[in-house]
């Protein structure tokens, strides 16, 4: 993609930036310091141990965050329940492989008992994804804290996030919407080191990629021995057999992912996009061949980034009690 391409999807959305800027000023690193100073406390040790019994939440977790802060802004709109007349975003395609609300549920109650009505769900669920990569032997950072919960979602505006079929110039756009630079685009995607995926998402690009149905309608930008793995566990059909994102690692938050996008082993085609501009491919592949410590530092930094997308300050909103529910 032309570099003069990218500029100008990029200030087409600086007014959305500038937005998300001023709203995300009013967050602190020690919002809570008077009314809920453990509150760091409590979360952490309820994640160690919920990881330690299900250390395959961990993906979900950060996934769970980054799909809240797409839509809407960093809300908790993800968390609320569906009713009789509106149908919620986890019950959106895009979301229904969600997984980890009960365990947020419980988090939330620990505040609740500890500080009620104080700390918001979009705010648990942003220090839950920052101890899920930490415990997962990946970097932490400061949180910063004070965002309101959202009373409103809407499973239509799930449309907002990023797909894993798109191309580059399409996930430009996406990203740029929410204020996130084509750096925060290779940086994040770098999540997919941990977690799983269902052979469904994946099943046309190995077996019907350019609607020609038949047994050559591959992926041509996916390593062919790669293909012939993923084809021996998954079915064209399969819907429930869940393959690794970062195959041998993982469980563990590092920098492989890149290595495995370098080798076009990377699930979705969207990781594959990533070598098709200059920036972003050489970003891949100085991070495949190490450089971790800096990976790590990028990705702190992004998520911090990521985690003042839209958010509800002062007034705005609610904190919720329960995370599923609007008080």
């Amino acid at each position: 993609m032309a570099r003069k391409d990218i500029l100008a999807v990029l200030i087409t959305m600086v007014p959305c930036f500038l937005l998300f800027s001023s709203t995300s000023a009013q967050l602190s690193v020690d919002y809570y310091s008077k009314t809920c100073p453990n509150v760091e406390d409590i979360v952490r040790k309820e994640m160690i141990q919920i990881l330690s019994v299900a250390p395959s939440l961990a993906a979900p977790f950060l996934r769970m965050h980054f799909h809240d802060c797409f839509v809407r802004g960093c809300d908790g709109s993800v968390l609320l329940d569906s009713t009789k007349i509106n149908v919620a975003e986890k019950d959106a395609p895009p979301n229904l492989s969600l997984r980890g609300f009960g365990a947020i549920e419980r988090v939330k109650a620990k505040l609740e008992a500890a500080c009620p009505n104080t700390v918001s769900c979009a705010d648990v669920l942003a220090l839950m994804a920052r101890d899920a990569v930490w415990l997962s032997k990946g970097p932490t950072w400061q949180v910063w804290l004070g965002r309101r919960d959202g009373r409103l979602s809407l499973a239509g505006e799930t449309n907002e996030l990023p797909p894993h079929q798109e191309n580059l110039t399409q996930l430009i756009q996406i990203y740029a919407a929410k204020g996130l630079d084509l750096k925060d685009l290779v940086v994040l995607s770098g999540a997919h080191t941990i977690g799983t995926a269902h052979c469904s998402t994946i099943s046309n690009r190995l077996y019907n990629f350019t609607g020609q149905n038949n047994s050559n309608d591959v992926d041509p930008f996916m390593d062919k021995n790669y293909i012939a793995k993923l084809r021996s566990k998954c079915s064209p059909t399969d819907k429930k057999t869940l393959i690794e994102m970062d195959p041998g690692s993982y469980k563990t938050f590092d920098n492989s992912y890149f290595k495995n996008v370098a080798k076009r082993r990377s699930a979705f085609h969207s990781d594959w996009a990533l070598l098709t501009d200059s920036f972003t491919k050489a970003y891949v592949l100085k991070h495949a061949d190490g450089f971790e410590s800096e990976f790590f530092q990028d990705f702190a930094e992004s998520m911090i980034k990521m985690g003042n997308v839209g958010v509800l300050t002062g007034n705005q909103g609610e904190i919720r009690k329960k995370c599923y529910i609007v008080n």
